[in-house]
């Protein structure tokens, strides 16, 4: 076996139990602990793994890259999401979306539809919508620093105004087991309030978010119904959200 095929390995088990041990890792690749020791060295140097006593853990998500940077970021694999993700839309239906990276590249298959009424606290994707002359309802309350998008106690009331059909939403980090995340708490209850008014919950995530932890976590696993992701997501990861009872759209 390869060492890019055994990091592969090894990087999945991580995504689906946080933890491996050096011993285990020997004994399922067959392969000697010093392979190992050198493989998850590599893996530490890249940023992948935090190695521990007998074996190595997943990192934690410390900082958030700007808003601005994180949209040039895995562009095509957003945009794969996006196409994907407009599919599930019928006529006719309202549209919850939240503020992201991810949610403004499927603003714009968004603003290929018809007769689909879009309601979002992001700038962007009513800049998006409008231009494209689709009806679009951008919800008030206090600018984020960080995001362009709206936040805070007015914006959250404003959703709580609004039945919709479907929302989308694109945290930060997804695992199987731990649930949903985002970096930001405003973020966090914007996007909770949105689930909370529509009965069909979709995520938007690409395969570099799969099986990661941040700061604040939204929902359970399964209080999801959809997960979108890109063509690059691992297949065992993938095996293991669909065991958790959420449909894979990859």
């Amino acid at each position: 076996m390869w060492a890019k095929e055994r990091h592969q390995r090894i990087l999945s088990m991580l995504a689906a139990n946080r933890q491996v041990r050096a011993n285990d890792l020997a004994e399922l690749l067959n392969v000697s602990r010093e392979t190992i020791r050198r493989d998850l060295l590599d893996l530490e140097k890249s940023g992948q793994v935090n190695r521990v006593h007998g074996g190595a853990v997943v990192p934690e998500r410390r900082t958030e890259e700007p808003f601005r940077q994180r949209m040039t970021a895995r562009l095509r694999a957003k945009s794969e999401i996006a196409r994907k993700a407009v599919g599930l839309i019928e006529p006719g239906q309202t549209v919850l979306v939240d503020a992201g990276t991810t949610t403004t590249i499927f603003a714009q298959e968004l603003a290929k539809l018809t007769g689909v009424s879009v309601v979002t606290n992001s700038l962007d994707i009513a800049t998006t919508l409008q231009g494209a002359g689709k009806e679009v309802l951008l919800l008030g309350g206090r600018m984020a620093t960080e995001v362009p998008s709206t936040v805070g106690e007015l914006t959250l009331s404003e959703i709580r105004r609004f039945r919709a059909d479907i929302c989308f939403s694109a945290p930060v980090a997804v695992h199987p087991r731990m649930g949903v995340f985002f970096y930001d708490l405003q973020e966090a209850e914007i996007a909770v309030a949105m689930a909370a008014q529509a009965p069909k919950r979709v995520i938007l995530a690409d395969h570099s978010k799969l099986g990661e932890t941040s700061r604040v976590r939204s929902w359970l696993m399964e209080e999801i119904d959809t997960l979108v992701t890109s063509s690059a997501a691992p297949k065992d990861l993938i095996a293991s959200f669909r065991e958790a009872g959420v449909e894979v759209l990859v």
